[in-house]
């Protein structure tokens, strides 16, 4: 037995998504990270191969990217609007205090384009804009060393 939310503040932590919030079939494998994961040079025929090895030549609409929440007393969990300099961009998908860490992490879809925008990211919880910074990397174990080690 385990803790469901234990196990849901550690992935966040560790930048891991979930079926059903990060990974859904409106999502492409670009635009969630995955596509490292599809082999498409393969001669196996597969429902979404043209649009897959389309994707490179448009690019991908958004990107999964992770947030680091100055979060007060609320974390988010999802269906919050990620704002960029006062406009509303994008969404979170799942988010919560990421406990090893110490921090208040959301996970959310942007458009590929301010995907790497530095600074004037905000998450809103519960109607309050909160200051975001977009976390280029995992805040626990960005290598994986531990992983594997």
């Amino acid at each position: 037995l385990f803790g469901a939310r234990a196990l849901n503040s550690l992935r966040l932590e560790k930048g891991y998504g979930s079926w059903a919030r990060e990974y859904r079939p409106i999502y492409t494998p670009a635009e969630t990270g995955l596509d490292r994961f599809v082999a498409a040079d393969k001669n196996a025929d597969f429902v979404g191969r043209a649009a897959f090895t389309d994707e490179p030549k448009n690019g991908a609409a958004r990107k999964l990217c992770l947030f680091k929440v100055d979060a007060s007393d609320a974390d988010a969990i999802g269906d919050e609007a990620i704002w960029l300099n006062g406009d509303a961009v994008g969404w979170v998908t799942s988010g919560g205090y990421a406990h090893h860490s110490q921090a208040s992490i959301a996970m959310g879809y942007v458009p590929a384009e301010t995907a790497d925008a530095a600074e004037g990211w905000q998450v809103e919880i519960l109607g309050d804009r909160r200051p975001a910074k977009l976390l280029p990397e995992p805040l626990f174990d960005p290598q994986s060393s531990r992983l594997r080690g």
